[in-house]
């Protein structure tokens, strides 16, 4: 959504129209759900999806007349037979997609654009709202706003109340991935994840692996003392955190003092009996908790047999991405 929102200035302030499509509730088994987006101008798709197929070109199409008409509107897709098995499904769906006109030099989208891209660098829990009553009219929102507040969740949602026709999706989410060790897997995984979305720190005491220049993706690299993590970082439970330092003693000293801030994920690096025996000393000498020590997923990743640090770094990325995914419809 970062980049789109980039994009849709860009494009803007050049003087060009546009169309923002989103998908904004979804049944079945249509490609994409609730909060899939494109941006489309004259020459069609400029970025994002809304999941291919069927559904997404004849968007494509009612775009064009909407940049035609320069108006915004809705329109409901049913998939026939056809449709399904041009997508590889076995079973139809349905879905409502609203596109959104946006002229050329709107000074409301350009604001909010930079507006978002300002939260992004902040890395601030922000929400898009789009008023689909009064043409999806979009603004920004975050916890301060005292009447949306109860609104803004991890799973978009309507709101419909004193007129309001409000379609709310979380875009920015204030939570970061630690990586704990710099060393070949970390440096595999972090592009990986940054390119999904998540936000990545990684922390070394090792200066040969703790330069900027080895993890360009990451917002931040920390060189310093594993043993005194809370003096470089603050962790909270909006949190990711992944250990994979170059020794037992160092993933354990990191898990004594992760565990208690209860990140949302805590995947370690290592085997089962590794696993068992840091979690003794953490429970005998450091006085951790077994609910606490139930935060750890370990071995870290999903089993998919993966083996070079490339594979293990897709194999923790999906598992993540499955942790988001499950944290959002809750």
């Amino acid at each position: 959504m970062r980049e789109m929102l980039k994009t849709m200035r860009q494009r803007l302030l050049a003087g060009e129209e546009l169309v923002m499509v989103t998908v904004i509730a979804s049944s079945g088994a249509t490609p994409r759900g609730a909060g899939a987006r494109m941006l489309v101008g004259r020459e069609g798709r400029i970025c994002g999806t809304i999941g291919g197929g069927a559904v997404e070109y004849r968007s494509e199409k009612i775009a064009g007349e909407v940049l035609r008409e320069k108006s915004s509107r809705d329109h409901s897709f049913t998939l026939t037979k056809d449709d399904v098995q041009n997508l590889g499904m076995i079973c139809g769906g349905a879905c409502n997609v609203f596109f959104h006109y946006l002229s050329a030099g709107d000074t409301a989208a350009i604001a909010l654009a930079e507006e978002a891209e300002a939260g992004f660098a902040q890395g601030k829990d922000l929400w898009l709202i789009s008023d689909i009553g009064n043409g999806g009219r979009l603004s920004l929102a975050d916890k301060t706003d005292a009447d949306l507040a109860p609104y803004l969740t991890r799973h978009p949602r309507w709101l419909h109340t004193d007129g309001l026709n409000l379609y709310i999706e979380q875009i920015c989410d204030s939570g970061r991935v630690y990586v704990f060790g710099g060393g070949h897997v970390a440096q595999e995984l972090v592009p990986v994840l940054a390119h999904i979305g998540f936000r990545c720190t990684v922390m070394d005491d090792r200066e040969e692996f703790a330069r900027p220049a080895l993890f360009p993706a990451a917002q931040q690299v920390v060189l310093g003392d594993f043993r005194r993590i809370s003096d470089y970082l603050q962790i909270g439970p909006q949190d990711y955190v992944c250990v994979m330092t170059r020794g037992h003693a160092f993933d354990t000293v990191v898990q004594a003092q992760v565990l208690r801030c209860h990140p949302c994920y805590c995947g370690v690096i290592g085997s089962r009996h590794k696993a068992a025996g840091v979690r003794k000393v953490l429970k005998e000498e450091y006085g951790l908790t077994d609910a606490e020590l139930d935060q750890v997923t370990t071995p870290i990743g999903l089993d998919i047999q993966a083996e070079t640090p490339a594979e293990i770094a897709i194999s923790i990325a999906a598992q993540m991405l499955r942790h988001r995914a499950n944290r959002s419809r809750q």
